[in-house]
């Protein structure tokens, strides 16, 4: 006679436990870590110099639109670059391009700490800017390459199911990087100048390079193709077969394109808020703080499936704290709340709370959105075409603020400092609503079930 027990169907798997805080399995692997923390680091020292070399151009000029142009001169390039480094990562060892887009990289830091002893030593009242904009620009292509490189080297160091959380860690990092950066930034600038600033980044670069230099080989999977024309062509047909991918692209552009306030935030500092070089930095670094806390809370990205509804919605939210940040703006350039001075002790606190929780709202929304955008692009993009796939994603991630940059700029030129953000950030949240609506295949993805 037969065990009863032994013919009772089989126990339902156990639901697999559902993690409030970062999910941190990728760290297991050593390559990932390894990377992880040397960029975490690195990324540090480099917003250290992206936030002195504004504060350095709006002190030399005065002017908000000087300081745009540091993106605007690089766009055209960075768009170069962006798909030449993606043509790169499929065609040569991954590892190899990493370290020499890394060098190129420190060498513009090298580069700048020259010009600014010079600078000090030769007093001029009117130096040309034309040098800090040539390395900026070399500083924007080799970053863009190791952009675009680094993102398609997650999926062949880390199985498909921690691609998301990695992710999410790669937004840890990144936030922490923005909070630090940028503050200590400020501190360094006002009490040991630009030169030192530029020297901090030099130092810490050397922990990410280590992190690139303890990577396996990484060469091609596939008959790699050659850069040049044909890949370009190829990369190109497969994102028109993909309209979900393509609708990704498109709602970061409008993201980035309408709502950067970046530039703005000498002129905020010297003239509405207050706090001078210390309020630029921790505005720039609230939107840290928000990312920070996205990642570090992202346990539930592993369960959400819709990926596309997520990314949309997240970038609405982004677009309303935009706005949120134009609004305070305005509120204070009425002159109600009385006159700031750009030392510290003269800011407006209650206006740069506001402010910077507004901040830190588009800084979590948009991480929400960076990881499902990641995560879509690892993973339903084969990994043949992943490099220039990245690369034209890359070109939309760091060529799009760099638009952003611009718009602000000019438009707080001819109307007001408010004026970008508010636009801006009204602008986002329609034409995202009105993408979502339209693209059928967006509101269907499955990460189930992923398809480009």
């Amino acid at each position: 006679m037969s065990d009863p027990a032994s013919s009772s169907p089989p126990a339902a798997p156990a639901p697999e436990r559902r993690r409030r805080f970062a999910d941190l399995r990728p760290l297991r692997e050593r390559a990932f870590a390894r990377l992880w923390i040397g960029s975490t680091i690195s990324g540090t020292g480099a917003w250290l110099t992206i936030v002195a070399v504004g504060l350095q151009i709006y002190d030399l000029s005065g002017s908000t639109l000087a300081v745009s142009l540091v993106g605007g001169i690089a766009l055209v390039p960075m768009i170069v670059a962006g798909l030449w480094g993606g043509m790169l990562a499929d065609a040569f060892d991954r590892r190899i391009v990493l370290i020499v887009s890394s060098l190129v990289g420190w060498g513009t830091t090298l580069g700048l700490i020259a010009l600014s002893v010079l600078l000090a030593v030769q007093h001029e009242s009117s130096p040309p800017l034309w040098e800090f904009y040539v390395l900026t620009t070399l500083n924007s292509v080799a970053a863009t390459i190791s952009n675009t490189t680094r993102a398609a080297v997650y999926p062949r160091i880390l199985p498909p199911e921690l691609i998301a959380p990695a992710n999410a860690l790669g937004g840890i990092g990144f936030g922490l990087s923005l909070t630090v950066g940028p503050a200590i930034a400020g501190v360094l600038v006002a009490a040991f100048g630009f030169a030192w600033t530029y020297g901090v980044d030099a130092v810490l670069f050397t922990a990410g390079f280590l992190g690139i230099l303890s990577l396996p080989s990484l060469a091609p999977l596939h008959d790699a193709v050659r850069p040049g024309w044909r890949s370009l062509k190829e990369g190109a047909a497969f994102l028109r077969r993909a309209p979900n991918i393509r609708s990704g692209f498109l709602i970061d552009i409008i993201a980035m394109g309408l709502g950067r306030p970046y530039t703005l935030f000498p002129a905020v500092g010297a003239l509405v808020i207050g706090g001078g070089p210390v309020t630029v930095g921790v505005l720039t670094a609230s939107a840290a703080v928000g990312t920070f806390l996205a990642g570090l809370f992202s346990g539930p990205v592993g369960h959400v499936h819709r990926q596309g509804v997520a990314i949309a919605r997240a970038v609405m939210i982004y677009g309303a704290c935009i706005l949120l940040f134009g609004v305070v703006i305005g509120v204070m350039q009425t002159g109600w709340f009385g006159s700031v001075g750009s030392s510290f002790a003269r800011v407006n606190i209650v206006a740069l709370l506001l402010a910077a929780v507004a901040l830190a709202g588009s800084g979590a929304a948009d991480e929400v959105s960076a990881i499902f955008r990641g995560t879509m692009l690892s993973v339903a993009v084969p990994d043949g075409m992943r490099g220039r796939l990245q690369g034209i994603f890359t070109v939309v991630v760091t060529g799009g603020p760099r638009v952003g940059d611009l718009y602000a700029g000019i438009v707080a030129s001819l109307v007001a400092l408010w004026f970008p953000p508010v636009l801006g950030g009204i602008a986002i949240v329609v034409l995202v609503a009105t993408i979502l609506r339209v693209v059928r295949t967006l509101r269907a993805y499955d990460a189930r079930h992923p398809a480009p």
